[in-house]
């Protein structure tokens, strides 16, 4: 088994009684005892503006389970009442018993200047968390300066604009 994209697979001890949320894309494989399943984001307002996605997975039941991710992953253990604020783009998971929430960068200089996404999650515990620390757009965009025609082309795009940059020497 293997994961979309370049980065790292780490097992999830699921045991009776914890559920584990995953984004979406995260979960690969699990022991027969582990029950994924599909949840959706608690908040509604996270469904418009996070940015990950509204529909996630729910690993229940007993047994080993593997997930993936760009980059590196980390791992925290949250205490009771203990938080972590990060970007949206790098929760990869996190234990049903920790409670998030997603809001918007302030600050319009944040937001043009920032670097980031435009939504921080924080995630309040207890429980544990997994991050990664490069998600799969910052990937594409690290590889962008490296692909053929790269800043050659003229802004067309399709059949027609490659047939036009081909005939006008573009």
């Amino acid at each position: 088994f293997a994961g979309n994209a370049p980065g790292t697979i780490i097992p999830i001890e699921i045991e009776s009684g914890r559920e584990f949320i995953v984004q979406k894309d995260a979960f690969l494989c699990a022991e027969d005892g582990v029950e994924p399943s599909i949840t959706f984001q608690k908040r509604l307002g996270s469904m418009f503006f996070g940015g990950e996605g509204f529909i996630l997975e729910k690993l229940s039941g007993k047994g080993m389970a593997f997930v993936h991710a760009c980059g590196d992953m980390v791992e925290i253990d949250l205490k009771e009442g203990e938080s972590v604020r990060v970007d949206t783009g790098s929760v990869v998971g996190w234990d049903a018993s920790v409670d998030y929430t997603i809001q918007m960068v302030k600050g319009i200089k944040t937001i043009f200047f920032g670097g980031e996404g435009l939504f921080l999650t924080t995630l309040k515990g207890p429980g544990k968390v997994i991050l990664q620390s490069m998600t799969l757009h910052n990937l594409a965009m690290a590889l962008q300066p490296y692909l053929p025609n790269q800043g050659q082309t003229s802004g067309r795009s399709g059949v027609l604009g490659t047939f036009l940059d081909e005939t006008l020497g573009r």
